[in-house]
């Protein structure tokens, strides 16, 4: 099936996305696998009108507003590979005019007895998402890389301590960073959690390999996370030295006729920010089919002059 555009992501990003293209009137698709990066996580914040918020039902809210709209679907399935063909995006068993990349990122899990259990409730990967909710508490940040020393400082803007704890690797920082740590006051502890103590939205403390048990009622992880950019490379889009899609002011990659959004981009990854790229990647993968027919289910398209250039997402 021939449609105007595709969005691969059924995230904030791509349902943002994909609105903003209905909403000129050109046939879009959302290519939905499933797997949300907040579907565990109860409530999330700072989204003005929305706060406190549970993610899912904002999804849930979201593609019912999409789906209001005649030429907006999305369909449950996952996008594995992308090829062009006679100017179009084939995946899927669609064939797009234009490409919109919302895939996200997949994080990594520390491996706790419990973890899925609190995650969500009590557990968290972004200070920035849920520090606020660490106010005056005892906290728990698992990792092992340099970087931990920031994670580990900013977490002290809201929390009454912090603890790093390992996970069983040697902590990767050089002697600086051990000492930035120690004059925060921030105790490093390299062993293993083994087991999160207390039921889900009742977090106790953290059982460590050695036996002794660390009070803490919320943990945050750092360990690793791997932006989805599996299209993005098989279409030859430019990624920067942290392997994210580099994009322009408007969304557009480096390959003509395809955009990126929400976190799959360089920069903030929270919520409001994905929402936020996906709307101006879709104004702008929308605009850039201004006098051109796109597909044939689409409605004609208003005539502009070809001297003006379409413009810019506020």
């Amino acid at each position: 099936m021939e449609v105007d555009g595709v969005v691969v992501g059924g995230g904030p990003s791509g349902l943002a996305a994909a609105l903003w293209l209905a909403r000129y009137r050109r046939s879009v698709v959302v290519l939905d696998s499933g797997a949300y990066r907040a579907a565990a996580v109860e409530s999330s914040h700072g989204y003005l009108g929305r706060d406190p918020q549970r993610p899912m039902d904002l999804l849930a809210q979201g593609r019912k507003e999409l789906l209001a709209y005649p030429t907006a679907s999305v369909v449950p399935t996952t996008a594995s590979s992308v090829t062009v063909r006679d100017g179009l995006f084939e995946l899927a068993s669609y064939r797009a005019h234009r490409l919109v990349l919302a895939c996200g990122v997949q994080d990594a899990f520390p491996d706790v007895e419990g973890f899925e259990e609190h995650y969500g409730a009590s557990v968290f990967h972004c200070p920035s998402c849920d520090g606020y909710e660490a106010r005056d508490r005892d906290v728990v940040a698992l990792g092992w890389d340099p970087h931990l020393v920031g994670f580990a400082g900013m977490l002290l803007n809201w929390a009454r301590s912090v603890t790093v704890v390992t996970n069983g690797r040697a902590f990767r920082g050089d002697e600086q960073c051990r000492a930035y740590l120690r004059d925060l006051g921030v105790e490093l502890v390299e062993d293993d959690a083994v087991s999160f103590l207390g039921r889900r939205g009742d977090l106790r403390g953290v059982c460590l390999g050695s036996g002794r048990q660390l009070p803490g009622s919320l943990v945050f992880f750092s360990l690793a996370h791997q932006p989805r950019t599996e299209l993005a490379v098989a279409l030859g889009c430019e990624l920067d030295a942290d392997g994210y899609v580099k994009v322009d002011d408007c969304g557009r990659t480096s390959v003509d006729g395809v955009w990126a959004a929400g976190d799959l981009t360089p920069g903030l990854q929270l919520v409001q920010v994905a929402a936020a790229s996906g709307v101006v990647a879709g104004v702008s993968a929308a605009q850039s089919l201004f006098g051109e027919p796109g597909a044939p289910t689409s409605p004609p398209a208003a005539p502009v002059d070809p001297a003006a250039a379409p413009a810019t997402p506020a």
